[in-house]
């Protein structure tokens, strides 16, 4: 039989979407009722924000929890949590640094030797299957003159500042901060690396970020001034080149692979991007840019293959649409999720 008091526990280790803290922590639990000739349960939650996809999220996840706890059917009513039960959180994020010495947030950099091979879409969606595993992630588009991530993952709202900090923008469970949030009209930036070094030191010490288990940052391609710059801030940052099949991308890319190296970065996996195109007809797979280019490259840094992403695009849904994630059922978003796990396992 289900009790008020087994409600509670199932739903106390869930996690806001927004706060990244567990239903316990927030007092998000706000009403329990229970018809037992039914074995019906209805509760009250209370959240950050409401009326968003992470709450449509989130709903499926509570009601699934409750049934395998011996509910028949479950009502849920959603609210916003009280604004200063918000603001305790932030300021208790604001007050850390990405930077100090006791965080214990481990960065990740995306990585690639040439543009081209699907980096940014890669950084993505590895963040996306990140948070979907449970893991408070943060998602820096390092990228400052090619930024895309807003676009990519179709964010259309800019951060705020709280005081002196800015609270980066949460899409899928991941906090976001790009260029494009400060650029007019994707203007074109032109700077030089010591401006875009400033920059890129904001992102880490002015951006309240909270208490993350991984940052990702998707670097510009290349080994140029702001991939040596996080070379020079992060001195732990493990490292995930992105190629495609090609011997070329792949021979392009060993250089941020020793670059990496050469900085005391370890290099963690290779990701093999665009390796085969299947026909939905046939299911036949055609290799339409050669094959080997990841096996080889992860062979020169000796690091793992990580996955192998074939070619095919996202499903878009048109009222909540963000062009280059994947679902976690898709195909493509399947390997994502096992790429993830993969990374969580190593690290």
């Amino acid at each position: 039989m289900i009790t008020e008091e087994k409600v509670l526990t199932t739903l106390s280790s869930l996690n806001d979407p927004f706060l990244h803290r567990t239903f316990e922590e927030t007092g998000a639990v706000q009403e329990i009722k229970i018809k037992e000739e039914k074995a019906h349960v209805s509760v009250k939650i209370a959240l950050a924000k409401t009326g968003t996809s992470e709450q449509l999220q989130l709903q499926s996840k509570i009601v699934n929890a409750l049934k395998e706890a011996g509910a028949e059917s479950v009502g849920l009513r959603f609210m916003d949590l009280p604004s200063e039960v918000i603001e305790k959180f932030i300021e208790n994020d604001e007050s850390e640094s990405l930077l100090s010495p006791g965080n214990k947030t481990t960065f990740i950099a995306v990585a690639s030797g040439k543009g081209g091979v699907g980096k940014s879409t890669v950084s993505v969606n590895l963040a996306v299957s990140l948070a979907r595993l449970g893991k408070k992630v943060g998602l820096i588009d390092a990228d400052i003159y090619g930024f895309s991530v807003p676009d990519m993952m179709g964010i259309s709202k800019r951060p705020v500042v709280k005081g002196e900090k800015i609270i980066p923008v949460d899409r899928f469970g991941v906090k976001v901060i790009s260029m494009g949030f400060f650029v007019e009209d994707n203007s074109p930036v032109i700077w030089r690396g010591p401006m875009l070094g400033k920059m890129l030191g904001n992102f880490f010490n002015d951006v309240a970020w909270g208490n993350l288990d991984y940052l990702l940052l998707d670097l510009p391609p290349g080994t140029g001034d702001v991939a040596l710059d996080v070379h020079n801030m992060l001195p732990a940052c493990k490292e995930v080149i992105v190629t495609t099949p090609h011997p070329t991308a792949a021979f392009v890319a060993a250089r941020a692979g020793a670059m990496a190296i050469k900085t005391d970065h370890e290099v963690i996996g290779v990701i093999e991007n665009m390796s085969y195109f299947e026909s939905k007809l046939t299911g036949e797979k055609e290799y339409v840019f050669g094959k080997g280019g990841g096996e080889k490259l992860a062979e020169e840094l000796q690091a793992p293959l990580l996955g192998q992403l074939p070619l095919q695009q996202p499903d878009w849904n048109e009222d909540d649409f963000a062009p280059s994630i994947y679902e976690k059922d898709h195909r493509v978003g399947k390997v994502y999720m096992e790429i993830a796990q993969k990374l969580i396992d190593t690290l």
